[in-house]
């Protein structure tokens, strides 16, 4: 009796660790794909009026449905959007001429002259608005600087998300056609 016991036990164990490590798998499968905030992937990315540094009024809208997109959320005093930056200039130097690169100026404790002076002391590449009164940060329920939003050519949002540890490489191929995701 006693060893049936014992081997019930260890059976019941060995189940309890089999489903114990697919539960963990499967969160950290989830943790991985989840969305937990911003626009939803497969949305349609929205127009949101900003301005350029210079103050001019433009539409995030006239990048929208032309090529692929990949917009950036960020600011000048941001440590994470610093930690990205060097993906962000890389993928800008292999996709520039296959994708639009916007990078949009939070209007939180900076202003676009501040931006304008960071963007030319730091030599950076692509294109550069200013969210002056938040429209574009509201459009696309950007959640944070260093907030990553990919769209493809026909307007659809295929990659969100936020932090210093972002693949961009592998967010922009999602957003290119089948023929040039091997660059």
């Amino acid at each position: 009796m006693f060893a049936f016991s014992l081997a019930v036990r260890h059976a019941a164990r060995r189940t309890l660790h089999a489903s114990s490590l697919t539960l963990a798998v499967s969160l950290v499968a989830a943790r991985a794909n989840a969305q937990e905030a911003g626009i939803a992937i497969g949305a349609h990315a929205p127009s949101a009026a900003v301005e350029t540094l210079d103050g001019k009024a433009m539409d995030l809208a006239q990048y929208i449905g032309k090529k692929p997109t990949v917009l950036e959320f960020w600011a000048t005093w941001c440590p994470l959007c610093k930690k990205l930056e060097p993906a962000m200039s890389a993928a800008r130097e292999k996709y520039g001429k296959d994708v639009a690169f916007v990078s949009v100026g939070v209007p939180q404790n900076q202003t676009a002259e501040r931006q304008q002076a960071y963007v030319t002391e730091k030599q950076m590449k692509g294109t550069f608005v200013f969210d002056k009164d938040g429209a574009a940060y509201k459009a696309y329920k950007a959640t944070h600087t260093s907030y990553v939003v990919v769209v493809d050519a026909n307007g659809m949002v295929v990659y969100t998300g936020v932090g210093p540890e972002q693949d961009i490489d592998s967010a922009v191929k999602k957003a290119l056609p089948a023929s040039k995701r091997s660059m």
